[in-house]
C-alpha cells in the first residue's frame, strides 16, 4: 500500500505518464518488495535484532528526505524556468523503492523464523506491487487534471510522503 501511495503521488507530480516512466516505477517497486523479502529471509533470525530496531526510522529518513526535496520545488520562485524532476528516476526512484520495500524485509525475516519457502510468496508480492504502482500512476494522473492539485502536486507529494512515513512510524509503536 506505501508504493500505491507513493505511485499515487508520482502520477500527480508526472500529470503525463510515458509508458518508459510507468514501467521504471513498476518494475523497481516490484522488483525491491520482491527483493527485500528474499533478503530478509536469508538473513534470519541473526539479522532481526539488530535492525528492527530502526529500519521503520530509516524508511521514514529516506521518504522525508525525498518529501523536502518535493517541498523545495513546489515552493521555488521560478519553478518555471526549470523542468520538474521526473521521480521515476535516479537517485529518487530508488530512494522512494528501498523505502516503500523495508517492511517487506521483516516479512522475509518472519517467514524465516516460521521455515516457509520465500520464492512464492516473494514472486506474488512484487507482482502485486508492479499492479498496484500502474494502478497508482494512472489514478494518480487522472487526479493531476483537477486544476487546484496540479498547481500544488509537489506539495500534495510530499504531504503523502510524510504521511506514509509517519504512518511507518506508528506501526512500529513510535507514538503509543
Amino acid at each position: 500500500m506505501d508504493a500505491f501511495a507513493v505511485s499515487i503521488a508520482t502520477g500527480i507530480k508526472l500529470g503525463q505518464i510515458h509508458w518508459r516512466q510507468n514501467f521504471r516505477l513498476a518494475w523497481h517497486f516490484g522488483l525491491f518488495q520482491a527483493l527485500m523479502p528474499i533478503i530478509g529471509w536469508a538473513a534470519g533470525l541473526t539479522i532481526r535484532r539488530q535492525i528492527e530496531n530502526y529500519d521503520h526510522w530509516v524508511a521514514f529518513g529516506l521518504l522525508l528526505f525525498v518529501a523536502q526535496g518535493m517541498l523545495r520545488q513546489a515552493f521555488k520562485k521560478d519553478a518555471d524556468d526549470h523542468a520538474p524532476k521526473d521521480p521515476t528516476k535516479g537517485a529518487t526512484m530508488v530512494m522512494l523503492s528501498v523505502a516503500t520495500s523495508l517492511d517487506a524485509l521483516a516479512v522475509g525475516l518472519s517467514l524465516a523464523m516460521i521455515n516457509v519457502s520465500i520464492w512464492t510468496p516473494a514472486l506474488i508480492i512484487g507482482l502485486v506491487a508492479a499492479a498496484f504502482t500502474t494502478l497508482g500512476m494512472h489514478l494518480g494522473k487522472r487526479i493531476s487534471k483537477a486544476a487546484l492539485v496540479q498547481r500544488y502536486a509537489d506539495a500534495l507529494g510530499a504531504v503523502v510522503l510524510i504521511i506514509i512515513g509517519i504512518n511507518i512510524l506508528r506501526g512500529h509503536g513510535i507514538f503509543g
